[in-house]
């Protein structure tokens, strides 16, 4: 199975962190987006991992553990392709996936505090 999807919700943001490092390492940067996003056999084990619904690989539960910290900080520690990541998937599923953007908001964003930012930046009409 692939590596890494989302640095979701981070999200999403593929984002692992080193230990004690100031940013999340680039491991993961050249992970194919557009073949997780457009696969969902790839996709939901991901997703059903980062609500912990199902098994997760080693890199998913990192990228689990570091989803809140992502979104509290708008993605401070995330390399330029870890934003650029993040949107991508955050509005794949906005606009592709809204019964998983809306699980992963619950979980991740009861409050409404960053989910309303990215979803009036990245959904499509």
């Amino acid at each position: 199975m692939k590596s890494v999807v989302l640095c979701v919700l981070g999200l999403a943001a593929l984002a692992v962190a080193f230990p004690g490092g100031d940013m999340y390492t680039d491991r993961y940067d050249d992970v194919n987006l557009d073949e997780i996003l457009g696969n969902s056999r790839l996709l939901t084990p991901y997703l059903r991992c980062i609500m912990e619904e199902g098994k997760c690989t080693a890199d998913g539960k990192e990228l689990r553990s570091h989803i809140r910290e992502a979104l509290a900080q708008d993605c401070a520690k995330c390399t330029a392709k870890q934003r650029d990541g993040t949107r991508r998937v955050i509005g794949h599923l906005i606009n592709k996936e809204p019964q998983w953007w809306d699980k992963l908001k619950a979980k991740y964003d009861a409050k409404g505090l960053y989910s309303k930012k990215y979803e009036s930046d990245l959904r499509h009409v």
